[in-house]
């Protein structure tokens, strides 16, 4: 088994690395504007690519198409990816993703993509081009929200960060099932697509989604949930990939 895990920052990548014991991911390769911690599962679980791509759905989806077509290089070190994790820390919609809580995305959705209209926002689909969520495949959220202890929910992309009440509440009047929002997921996901390869989304609530209140945030406890998760999810990943003989959409 094969992983790319693509995280926005460096923070979010060693998060990752940690789950798999101290020094882990320290040996790196690069792709264009990023360097690659590649890490092995004890036990022989698999191979853990994790990238620290960027903040935004672009940056994401740039790095995360660099990684993927290196894998699809032929050379020695070259080898496709079964699955693509868009990992990290994001903010949570209260009451439903507190704090200190775990999402895993049952759909990735691009929630400001689209236009601003008269009569409101129009996502991009209703305009007659382009998509504006992926589906995971729903086996795999449902055992990964079980080890983890996360919540199986929507996770909203957003180019900007939600600051206020009032467009806290548009999004989730738009998106009830949403539980939390990152910047980017739905770049990872547009990338993955590309190649065939499935998604999954987890992301650990540092803040409430809303008004900006950082010294509410609690981002280290943010990072440590993240590393417990992986810690907990790399078995799931092996199971799941044994069961099914390669990693797809159903």
């Amino acid at each position: 088994m094969r992983v790319l895990v693509v995280t926005a920052v460096p923070a979010e990548r060693d998060a990752v690395a940690r789950a798999f014991g101290d020094g882990a991911g320290q040996s790196a390769h690069q792709v264009p504007g990023a360097g690659i911690h590649r890490v092995d599962a004890p036990g022989g679980a698999g191979r853990f690519d994790i990238l620290a791509g960027g903040a935004g759905p672009a940056a994401a989806a740039a790095a995360t198409a660099f990684a993927l077509a290196a894998g699809h290089r032929p050379g020695p070190d070259a080898a496709p990816y079964d699955l693509v994790v868009s990992a990290g820390i994001g903010g949570g919609f209260a009451p439903v993703a507190p704090v200190g809580s775990l999402v895993v995305a049952s759909r990735i959705v691009a929630a400001d993509l689209g236009a601003q209209t008269p009569e409101g926002f129009v996502p991009v689909t209703a305009l007659g081009f382009g998509r504006d969520q992926y589906l995971p495949p729903r086996s795999l959220v449902r055992e990964a929200a079980g080890a983890t202890g996360a919540l199986a929910a929507g996770i909203l992309t957003v180019s900007t960060v939600t600051g206020g009440a009032g467009r806290a509440a548009a999004l989730r009047a738009a998106h009830p099932d949403a539980a939390a929002e990152a910047m980017e997921g739905f770049g990872v996901a547009e990338a993955a697509d590309r190649t065939g390869t499935p998604v999954l989304e987890i992301r650990a609530v540092s803040n409430a989604v809303g008004p900006r209140d950082r010294d509410a945030w609690r981002i280290g406890d943010a990072l440590a949930a993240l590393t417990g998760a992986f810690g907990k999810l790399v078995p799931v990943l092996e199971g799941w990939n044994r069961r099914t003989g390669r990693l797809d959409p159903s």
